[in-house]
């Protein structure tokens, strides 16, 4: 990871932060296109009442119509579920870097034999950050990955 990709992932982390702070299930993301935000999202699941409102989808939706996803890097806090990676697979997202995959993780593969370039950072606060939420809710925590 590059210094960019080290200000934009800290950008998703603290997304997720935001949205713990309010209750809800701490996944941030950031859609950027040449090193610049173009739209940052957090999951909004309790928030919003909405089941598929997780941060890659918010920030996505934030980013509003595309022409093109090329030269662009979607950044999360915790690795994609195959919903999220669905969505980055169908509007040709090039590039995913991932804040955490201790948690949960598994799509990293399926991700790269699609073709799309995948980074893992082991991030230490967005690891103890999703840690902290698993510990203190995990009821919605299984409501949120559908277990």
């Amino acid at each position: 990871m590059n210094a960019v990709d080290q200000r934009l992932l800290r950008i998703a982390y603290e997304e997720a932060k935001g949205g713990f702070d309010v209750g809800g299930c701490p996944i941030g993301s950031v859609l950027a296109r040449d090193g610049e935000v173009v739209a940052q999202g957090r999951n909004q699941r309790v928030q919003k009442g909405d089941p598929i409102a997780h941060g890659e989808m918010d920030a996505l939706r934030k980013a509003g119509r595309q022409t093109t996803y090329r030269g662009t890097t979607l950044y999360t806090s915790l690795s994609p579920c195959m919903m999220c990676t669905g969505t980055i697979i169908q509007f040709g997202i090039p590039r995913v870097a991932i804040g955490e995959n201790i948690n949960f993780g598994g799509n990293e593969e399926f991700l790269r034999a699609k073709g799309v370039e995948v980074i893992v950072a082991d991030d230490p606060d967005c690891i103890a950050l999703m840690q902290r939420f698993i510990a203190e809710k995990p009821e919605l925590w299984a409501e949120d990955i559908a277990d």
